[in-house]
């Protein structure tokens, strides 16, 4: 049974320290909102009164907390938790901020001879619940070793994503993806409705192309990624395809600002002389973007 601290016990962090107690360690909890804290006791959670508390005698201390500047102050303000925190402890951060900020406070945990790792969550509050979270790691070896017993209680799937710091970044690039899909998601449905089709209709047929299953399930992998840019589908079809869509969307007033930004990536893939070759070579052309940037 190891000790663990939990700093941050909200709609997320709550059943998360609930799943931890579950699998048999003692848990010291700390929030803001007292009413949180009191909520867990027939956890068997223990209430601390700030996040020093929490860490005091502590071999694992967790945040799970809003923002970055939340984490800087439960780690270094006042009452904060690196000023007790063991040197032998472990100190997980859960929370999804900043990585420049998670290598800043890895800094300085370093400076103080506290090791750690981040391990920012995907998926959502029912797998918190169930303890089914995706947990994206950064850490040294040995340190997520460490962890993962802790963070095996609170998810079923765990990727290690190198050094302290990349399971922020890890996490950051994937929710630059799921919320601009979002976007992209409600602009098709209104495109579709506004057309005459039924919404539902229209998720159902697009779950059997690209479309709903995702280009890093489909075509990716067996274009791009493997360096083949032969044409599946053009460019220029992607394009003259895109642009069907955003004159429809005109011609019925659906909005469709996500698909016209779109739409400047294929101009420009075409202007480069890349036309001919599989949409996918979207990818490769920013990629050699950004590095020349």
């Amino acid at each position: 049974m190891s000790r663990i601290g939990f700093v941050g016990v909200g709609t997320m962090g709550a059943p998360m320290a609930r799943n931890i107690a579950k699998g048999g360690h003692a848990v010291r909890a700390y929030d803001v909102n007292k009413k949180a804290v009191e909520g867990l006791a027939d956890a068997g959670i223990t209430p601390a009164a700030s996040a020093a508390d929490a860490a005091r005698h502590a071999d694992i201390l967790i945040t799970m907390l809003p923002n970055s500047q939340h984490v800087k102050e439960a780690a270094f303000g006042e009452n904060g938790f690196a000023a007790v925190l063991a040197k032998d402890a472990l100190y997980i951060d859960m929370s999804t901020i900043a990585p420049a900020v998670t290598d800043t406070i890895a800094e300085r945990m370093a400076e103080l001879g506290i090791a750690m790792v981040d391990a920012p969550v995907g998926r959502q509050q029912m797998h918190a619940v169930a303890g089914k979270l995706l947990i994206m790691v950064g850490g040294a070896d040995a340190d997520v070793e460490r962890a993962r017993p802790i963070l095996a209680l609170m998810g079923d799937t765990i990727v290690h994503c190198g050094r302290v710091g990349m399971g922020a970044r890890m996490k950051v690039v994937n929710n630059y993806m799921s919320i601009a899909l979002n976007v992209l998601s409600a602009e098709a449905l209104v495109l579709a409705e506004r057309s005459g089709l039924d919404p539902d209709l229209a998720r159902k047929t697009m779950l059997g192309t690209a479309a709903g299953q995702g280009h890093f399930g489909s075509t990716y992998p067996s274009k791009v990624l493997k360096g083949d840019l032969s044409p599946g589908f053009m460019v220029d079809l992607a394009h003259k395809d895109l642009g069907l869509a955003l004159d429809l969307a005109k011609d019925i007033g659906a909005p469709a600002a996500t698909g016209s930004a779109a739409r400047g990536a294929y101009d420009q893939a075409r202007e480069r002389g890349k036309g001919r070759e599989d949409w996918t070579t979207i990818y490769a052309m920013l990629r050699e973007g950004a590095k020349k940037a």
